[in-house]
């Protein structure tokens, strides 16, 4: 809606022979896309992180550039365009690792430890949970990237990071972090998205299993998504989950009414 609202005092400018400040940084000018179709370097698996963070400049670029600090752009494409001449360059920054843990803790959102233990399941007129696979219209990823997720009896579970889309079983998936607020990629475990349920306002996702048996599912094997092609794995990561099948969730009954199931 921000862009929408800036495109009439744009057009006005136009209209009256002017050039809006902002216009002066072009990000297409950075040509990050060529480059990393072109450079053997950047196409090098072990640079992925760094071809990852270029983009994550240029978004940050196009930000600038939204809300008309056209300089700031600028000065942040002429990063881009230095890392994409020089990738080496990237190996270049501080080892001090007391710093980069502050710098990381910095990135994150600023919410209590934990979130919320006990959900509003229980209060009046919550409404009924439904499967995400049920839901009319969908959800886009960035409904539920960062979403808080708790367990059937509404404890507080973490919050999901990433979300898995078309594995060769057709199995789509949702990384959460565990138990709490984590930085990214720590403490994770693997659901399967048909495994999901979410609240009428579309803020909290909840799984089939209790605050107790969250704690039999396997933590998420590695950071580099390996297990993704690890059978054995993923078979007994997602065996937590198939018994739901024969114990069907009411999903007319509040939290602390619904069946339970017992994880070996």
């Amino acid at each position: 809606m921000r862009l929408v609202w800036m495109a009439a005092p744009v057009a006005l400018l136009l209209g009256l022979g002017l050039q809006p400040a902002f216009a002066v940084c072009n990000i297409s000018d950075a040509k990050l896309e060529e480059a990393v179709l072109k450079s053997p370097e950047l196409r090098n698996p072990e640079n992925r992180y760094l071809v990852r963070d270029l983009r994550t400049l240029r978004d940050a670029a196009f930000l600038l550039w939204s809300y008309g600090l056209q300089e700031d752009c600028e000065r942040l494409l002429a990063n881009i365009r230095q890392l994409i001449a020089a990738p080496s360059m990237a190996k270049l920054g501080g080892n001090d690792e007391d710093l980069a843990d502050e710098q990381v803790a910095a990135e994150e959102p600023q919410r209590p430890q934990g979130g919320e233990v006990q959900g509003k399941r229980s209060t009046p007129g919550a409404g009924p949970l439904t499967k995400i696979d049920e839901l009319e219209p969908g959800l886009r990823v960035d409904e539920i990237v960062g979403a808080e997720v708790r367990s059937s009896d509404d404890k507080i579970v973490g919050e999901v990071r990433n979300v898995i889309i078309g594995s060769k079983d057709r199995w789509d998936y949702a990384v959460i972090a565990s138990g709490g607020f984590f930085i990214a990629g720590k403490d994770s475990i693997v659901v399967p998205l048909r495994y999901m349920q979410v609240n009428q306002e579309r803020n909290s996702f909840y799984l089939r299993i209790s605050s107790t048996d969250v704690k039999a599912v396997p933590l998420m094997a590695d950071q580099e998504y390996l297990w993704l092609a690890d059978d054995a794995w993923r078979a007994k990561n997602d065996a937590v989950f198939e018994k739901l099948d024969s114990h069907p969730v009411r999903y007319d009954l509040p939290a602390g009414q619904q069946p339970t199931t017992k994880v070996q």
